[in-house]
Protein backbone atom coordinates (compact mmCIF):
# COMPACT_ATOMS: atom_id res chain seq x y z
CA UNK A 1 0.00 0.00 0.00
CA UNK A 2 1.34 3.46 -0.54
CA UNK A 3 0.65 6.97 1.36
CA UNK A 4 0.92 10.23 -0.34
CA UNK A 5 4.56 11.91 0.38
CA UNK A 6 4.70 15.55 -0.22
CA UNK A 7 2.37 18.32 -1.74
CA UNK A 8 0.85 18.60 -4.61
CA UNK A 9 1.84 20.84 -7.03
CA UNK A 10 -1.85 21.85 -7.63
CA UNK A 11 -2.99 24.00 -10.08
CA UNK A 12 -4.80 27.50 -9.48
CA UNK A 13 -7.85 26.93 -9.43
CA UNK A 14 -9.69 28.67 -12.52
CA UNK A 15 -11.45 32.04 -11.36
CA UNK A 16 -14.57 31.74 -10.26
CA UNK A 17 -17.90 32.23 -12.97
CA UNK A 18 -21.69 31.65 -12.55
CA UNK A 19 -23.10 29.66 -16.07
CA UNK A 20 -26.28 28.31 -15.22
CA UNK A 21 -26.07 28.35 -11.66
CA UNK A 22 -23.01 26.68 -11.26
CA UNK A 23 -20.46 28.55 -10.17
CA UNK A 24 -16.76 27.39 -10.54
CA UNK A 25 -14.62 26.01 -8.18
CA UNK A 26 -11.80 24.44 -10.05
CA UNK A 27 -10.12 21.37 -11.24
CA UNK A 28 -9.64 17.60 -9.24
CA UNK A 29 -6.11 17.37 -8.67
CA UNK A 30 -6.01 14.45 -6.39
CA UNK A 31 -7.73 11.40 -5.99
CA UNK A 32 -7.54 8.71 -3.72
CA UNK A 33 -9.27 5.75 -1.71
CA UNK A 34 -8.63 4.42 2.05
CA UNK A 35 -7.93 0.79 1.78
CA UNK A 36 -8.24 0.02 5.48
CA UNK A 37 -9.63 1.99 8.36
CA UNK A 38 -7.11 5.42 9.02
CA UNK A 39 -7.99 4.82 12.93
CA UNK A 40 -6.16 1.85 14.21
CA UNK A 41 -6.02 0.40 18.08
CA UNK A 42 -8.08 0.75 20.71
CA UNK A 43 -9.45 3.28 22.56
CA UNK A 44 -7.93 4.67 24.52
CA UNK A 45 -4.87 4.40 22.45
CA UNK A 46 -6.22 4.40 18.99
CA UNK A 47 -4.65 6.52 16.74
CA UNK A 48 -4.70 7.85 13.43
CA UNK A 49 -2.63 6.35 10.64
CA UNK A 50 -2.53 7.44 7.03
CA UNK A 51 -0.43 4.74 5.64
CA UNK A 52 -3.90 3.39 4.09
CA UNK A 53 -4.12 6.14 1.69
CA UNK A 54 -3.68 5.11 -2.22
CA UNK A 55 -3.81 7.77 -4.43
CA UNK A 56 -5.42 6.46 -7.58
CA UNK A 57 -5.93 7.84 -11.70
CA UNK A 58 -9.71 7.69 -11.57
CA UNK A 59 -12.65 6.63 -9.24
CA UNK A 60 -15.80 5.26 -9.42
CA UNK A 61 -18.97 6.07 -8.04
CA UNK A 62 -21.60 3.74 -7.28
CA UNK A 63 -24.67 3.44 -4.68
CA UNK A 64 -22.29 1.62 -2.23
CA UNK A 65 -19.55 4.25 -1.77
CA UNK A 66 -16.17 5.15 -4.19
CA UNK A 67 -13.87 2.63 -5.92
CA UNK A 68 -10.48 3.51 -6.97
CA UNK A 69 -9.31 2.37 -10.42
CA UNK A 70 -5.65 2.02 -11.58
CA UNK A 71 -5.25 0.04 -15.19
CA UNK A 72 -6.37 -3.25 -14.33
CA UNK A 73 -6.54 -2.70 -10.20
CA UNK A 74 -9.85 -1.97 -8.48
CA UNK A 75 -9.29 -0.54 -4.81
CA UNK A 76 -12.81 -0.25 -3.23
CA UNK A 77 -12.27 2.34 -0.44
CA UNK A 78 -13.27 1.43 3.40
CA UNK A 79 -16.20 3.64 3.43
CA UNK A 80 -17.88 1.31 0.55
CA UNK A 81 -20.71 -0.81 1.21
CA UNK A 82 -19.24 -3.69 -0.02
CA UNK A 83 -15.81 -3.69 1.49
CA UNK A 84 -15.41 -6.09 4.08
CA UNK A 85 -14.37 -3.84 6.96
CA UNK A 86 -17.17 -1.18 6.14
CA UNK A 87 -17.51 1.82 7.47
CA UNK A 88 -20.69 2.97 5.35
CA UNK A 89 -23.34 4.67 6.87
CA UNK A 90 -25.26 5.40 3.90
CA UNK A 91 -24.26 9.23 4.38
CA UNK A 92 -20.34 8.58 3.82
CA UNK A 93 -19.75 6.72 0.32
CA UNK A 94 -17.94 10.06 -1.14
CA UNK A 95 -15.85 12.85 0.35
CA UNK A 96 -14.37 16.29 -0.87
CA UNK A 97 -11.87 17.94 0.36
CA UNK A 98 -10.34 21.35 -1.16
CA UNK A 99 -6.63 22.58 -1.41
CA UNK A 100 -7.26 25.97 0.47
CA UNK A 101 -8.31 24.36 3.07
CA UNK A 102 -5.29 22.43 3.44
CA UNK A 103 -3.61 26.00 2.80
CA UNK A 104 -4.90 26.79 6.37
CA UNK A 105 -4.95 23.44 8.24
CA UNK A 106 -1.16 23.82 7.29
CA UNK A 107 -0.98 27.76 8.58
CA UNK A 108 -2.18 26.22 12.06
CA UNK A 109 -0.47 23.02 12.56
CA UNK A 110 2.49 22.48 10.25
CA UNK A 111 3.43 21.66 6.71
CA UNK A 112 3.27 18.09 7.32
CA UNK A 113 -0.14 18.16 6.65
CA UNK A 114 -0.12 17.65 2.90
CA UNK A 115 -2.32 17.73 0.84
CA UNK A 116 -4.54 14.64 0.89
CA UNK A 117 -3.40 13.37 4.26
CA UNK A 118 -6.87 13.58 5.68
CA UNK A 119 -8.20 10.71 3.40
CA UNK A 120 -11.31 12.29 1.05
CA UNK A 121 -12.23 10.63 -1.65
CA UNK A 122 -11.28 13.55 -4.70
CA UNK A 123 -9.62 16.75 -3.96
CA UNK A 124 -10.34 19.95 -5.73
CA UNK A 125 -7.85 22.58 -6.56
CA UNK A 126 -9.71 25.98 -4.59
CA UNK A 127 -8.53 29.78 -4.01
CA UNK A 128 -10.81 29.77 -0.89
CA UNK A 129 -12.44 28.16 1.81
CA UNK A 130 -15.91 26.56 1.80
CA UNK A 131 -18.51 26.42 4.60
CA UNK A 132 -21.18 23.92 4.35
CA UNK A 133 -23.58 26.59 3.48
CA UNK A 134 -21.39 27.32 0.76
CA UNK A 135 -21.96 24.30 -0.61
CA UNK A 136 -25.78 23.03 0.37
CA UNK A 137 -26.98 23.67 -3.15
CA UNK A 138 -24.44 20.38 -3.96
CA UNK A 139 -21.19 19.86 -5.93
CA UNK A 140 -21.60 18.87 -9.63
CA UNK A 141 -18.38 17.23 -11.53
CA UNK A 142 -17.86 17.33 -15.23
CA UNK A 143 -16.44 14.52 -16.69
CA UNK A 144 -15.94 12.65 -20.19
CA UNK A 145 -19.11 10.67 -19.46
CA UNK A 146 -21.59 13.56 -18.02
CA UNK A 147 -22.32 15.12 -14.87
CA UNK A 148 -21.78 14.19 -11.35
CA UNK A 149 -23.89 15.48 -8.94
CA UNK A 150 -23.20 15.52 -5.65
CA UNK A 151 -25.94 15.94 -2.97
CA UNK A 152 -26.60 16.46 1.20
CA UNK A 153 -23.16 18.05 1.39
CA UNK A 154 -22.32 17.90 4.86
CA UNK A 155 -18.93 18.25 7.00
CA UNK A 156 -16.86 14.92 7.77
CA UNK A 157 -16.99 15.68 11.15
CA UNK A 158 -13.05 15.37 12.77
CA UNK A 159 -11.99 13.10 15.12
CA UNK A 160 -10.14 13.12 18.16
CA UNK A 161 -7.29 10.96 16.56
CA UNK A 162 -7.14 13.36 13.74
CA UNK A 163 -7.20 16.05 16.22
CA UNK A 164 -4.06 14.51 17.77
CA UNK A 165 -2.58 13.82 14.84
CA UNK A 166 -2.11 16.96 13.79
CA UNK A 167 -1.13 18.48 16.85
CA UNK A 168 1.62 15.43 16.71
CA UNK A 169 0.04 15.20 20.41
CA UNK A 170 0.81 11.31 22.08
CA UNK A 171 -1.97 9.24 20.89
CA UNK A 172 -1.94 7.34 24.00
CA UNK A 173 -2.57 10.62 26.12
CA UNK A 174 -5.75 11.81 27.47
CA UNK A 175 -7.14 14.92 25.49
CA UNK A 176 -6.80 18.28 26.26
CA UNK A 177 -8.20 21.96 25.61
CA UNK A 178 -5.56 22.02 23.02
CA UNK A 179 -6.80 18.87 21.47
CA UNK A 180 -10.78 20.08 21.81
CA UNK A 181 -9.91 23.58 19.74
CA UNK A 182 -8.17 21.55 17.60
CA UNK A 183 -11.04 19.31 16.79
CA UNK A 184 -13.29 22.70 16.73
CA UNK A 185 -11.07 23.95 14.10
CA UNK A 186 -11.28 21.24 11.41
CA UNK A 187 -15.02 20.93 12.14
CA UNK A 188 -15.47 23.56 10.23
CA UNK A 189 -14.85 21.91 7.64
CA UNK A 190 -11.22 21.78 6.94
CA UNK A 191 -10.41 18.27 6.44
CA UNK A 192 -13.66 17.75 4.28
CA UNK A 193 -17.25 17.03 3.38
CA UNK A 194 -19.27 13.71 2.94
CA UNK A 195 -21.55 13.60 0.23
CA UNK A 196 -24.22 11.34 -1.70
CA UNK A 197 -24.76 10.60 -5.47
CA UNK A 198 -27.47 8.94 -6.01
CA UNK A 199 -28.01 7.71 -10.40
CA UNK A 200 -31.09 10.34 -11.56
CA UNK A 201 -32.03 8.56 -15.36
CA UNK A 202 -29.86 5.11 -15.22
CA UNK A 203 -27.83 6.76 -17.90
CA UNK A 204 -24.07 6.49 -15.66
CA UNK A 205 -24.95 4.05 -13.19
CA UNK A 206 -20.93 3.92 -12.20
CA UNK A 207 -19.82 7.75 -13.20
CA UNK A 208 -15.96 7.70 -13.75
CA UNK A 209 -14.36 10.47 -12.09
CA UNK A 210 -10.60 11.78 -13.11
CA UNK A 211 -7.74 13.72 -12.66
CA UNK A 212 -8.42 17.17 -14.39
CA UNK A 213 -12.39 16.95 -14.00
CA UNK A 214 -13.94 20.26 -13.35
CA UNK A 215 -16.21 20.99 -9.87
CA UNK A 216 -18.36 23.20 -9.77
CA UNK A 217 -20.88 24.08 -6.53
CA UNK A 218 -24.44 25.21 -7.35
CA UNK A 219 -25.89 28.83 -7.12
CA UNK A 220 -28.09 27.31 -4.23
CA UNK A 221 -25.31 27.45 -1.35
CA UNK A 222 -24.26 30.86 -0.04
CA UNK A 223 -21.65 32.98 -1.78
Amino acid sequence: MTSPSSPIDSPSAAPASDTGGLILIGRVVRLQVQTLPLKQGERPRRRYSPDAITSVPAIRIDSGGVTGHDGESVLADVHHRDHPLSRFRGDNGVSVGFTAHYDAMRARFGGFLHDGIAGESLLVASDRVFTEDDLSGGIVIVTEGGTVDLTAVQVAPPCVEFGKFCLRYPHDRAADSQVAAAVAFLHQGMRGFYATWKPDDGTMSSPRIAIGDLAYRRSGGAS
